[in-house]
């Protein structure tokens, strides 16, 4: 399935679209503080994956490849999703699957990290983002 995966501060999905608000990040200026940020998802359901209910995980890296935790739970977000075909829709003909996922209050430290996001067992996108602290801020980027 063709996904694409963009790091935003605030997206919401409705009515088969996405909404997005300063999307296209890959560096967070915010080094040991508290944020919210948002994951927006397109998928692009092949028409004969239509009407079968499939799973999505995304899940947060280190660099090292290690699951990030939050207190003890790692960072994954899971969702499901079916998609229907509408009548008079052209056969063979993809359809979009828009998901828009949330965190809140999320802390890392300086560094390299990576969203892998899966449908099922096959991983369709991933996005690497560096954290680093906020200019000005007089703490030393790692």
């Amino acid at each position: 399935m063709e996904t694409s995966l963009i790091l935003c501060d605030h997206a919401d999905a409705a009515n088969g679209k996405l909404f997005i608000n300063g999307g296209g990040w890959n560096v967070l200026f915010a080094a040991d503080s508290a944020v919210n940020f948002s994951l927006a998802i397109l998928i692009e359901v092949p028409w004969d994956r239509a009407s079968v209910r499939h799973s999505l995980v995304a899940e947060l890296l280190t660099a090292d490849g290690d699951v990030v935790a939050m207190g003890d739970e790692p960072v994954r977000l899971a969702a499901s999703f079916e998609l229907a075909r509408s009548p008079g829709m052209k056969p063979g003909m993809n359809l979009n699957a828009p998901i828009a996922m949330h965190l809140q209050g999320l802390v890392l430290a300086a560094g390299s990290y990576e969203w892998r996001l899966f449908v099922g067992t096959q991983q369709v996108a991933r996005k690497p983002f560096q954290v680093m602290a906020a200019p000005g801020s007089g703490q030393s980027a790692t």
